[in-house]
């Protein structure tokens, strides 16, 4: 009964590691990641629009209040692309 209780103890370590490891990385990826608006495809926008809340719900492409998370910098470097909602 012992041995269970140091099993699932380290178990549970090692879960807590990995979760603030996974939300840390999140962080620092969110943190270089911009909006670019104006570049989807339908339904393939990552969040919600002026007309719609939830992500995939872009109705044409190139709709103008859709975007995409992009790495910082690349957003200028396509045609079309955003940084502001053209609502």
């Amino acid at each position: 009964m012992r041995e269970n209780k140091k099993l699932v103890g380290a178990t549970l370590a090692v879960a807590a590691a990995l979760t603030f490891t996974v939300s840390t990385a999140n962080s620092a990826t969110t943190e270089q990641m911009e909006k670019c608006y104006g570049i989807v495809k339908t339904a393939k926008n990552d969040c919600q629009t002026a007309t719609q809340s939830c992500a995939g719900s872009a109705t044409k492409d190139k709709q103008p209040d859709a975007f995409i998370f992009l790495p910082k910098g690349d957003c200028d470097k396509i045609a079309g692309g955003s940084l502001t909602s053209g609502k």
